[in-house]
């Protein structure tokens, strides 16, 4: 499969007549760094001075140098132990911001008929306010454990398992098909990240939204300026 220039700042990697939204029934998305406009356990870790330790570690997974997830993501929150409660809001207020063409790429998938997911590594928190801002129909993340007002430093394990890796995206996303009786083809999975690609390779189209080199390099769709709503100068209606 050779990579073309569709536009700039567009890669695709695939050959077709033309892509419809319409041919899809779901489409899958990362949050943090892909549909809003941070990483939330960075700025969470700002609250304790531990900002650089932390992004360090998250920057590494996302490469795909770190490649056990659950073990960097339980290595990160531990350093969050003692982190206000409160401090979630001032990051979900002052700091996370939905990513350019968001609102706009959701939306259009929403009239087209497309139910939408939101399966991210970062935390209910967030991922469920984000989820309720852009009418989302599903979402998964991890739940961050609490006591005394103050974050305890572990995730709490959920009905489904502890912590949402790439593994659980991708089952997630085989989950949500089954559910809405459609076969994984007809899902499209947007992502940033090396936790993103076992999705990805599910899913019947798969973007990369300014993503890290090993994701851009195997995804169908590139989008590498712009915001997500680039994504619809492929597809018709």
């Amino acid at each position: 499969m050779t990579a073309s220039s569709f536009a700039p700042g567009l890669t695709v990697r695939i050959v077709t007549p033309s892509l419809r939204l319409a041919d899809f029934k779901l489409i899958a998305f990362d949050m943090d760094s892909t549909l809003i406009n941070i990483e939330c356990i960075d700025e969470i870790a700002d609250a304790v001075g531990k900002k650089a330790e932390v992004a360090a570690i998250t920057e590494a997974t996302m490469r795909g140098e770190i490649k056990d997830f659950k073990e960097s993501l339980t290595r990160r929150v531990a350093l969050l132990q003692g982190v206000p409660v409160r401090a979630l809001q001032q990051v979900y207020d002052e700091r996370l911001r939905l990513n350019p063409g968001a609102r706009e790429l959701v939306d259009a998938c929403k009239a087209a008929g497309l139910k939408v997911l939101l399966v991210s590594g970062g935390f209910t928190f967030f991922a469920n306010r984000v989820k309720a801002d852009l009418g989302i129909d599903f979402a998964r993340s991890n739940l961050l454990e609490e006591a005394d007002g103050q974050l305890t430093g572990r995730v709490v394990t959920q009905s489904w398992g502890d912590i949402c890796d790439g593994a659980e995206k991708r089952r997630t996303l085989l989950e949500v098909a089954s559910l809405l009786g459609i076969a994984p083809n007809q899902t499209i999975a947007v992502g940033d990240g090396a936790n993103d690609l076992p999705m990805m390779g599910e899913a019947g189209l798969s973007v990369a939204y300014h993503a890290k080199p090993k994701v851009r390099e195997q995804a169908m769709v590139s989008i590498e300026t712009g915001g997500l709503d680039r994504l619809l100068e492929l597809m018709q209606p």
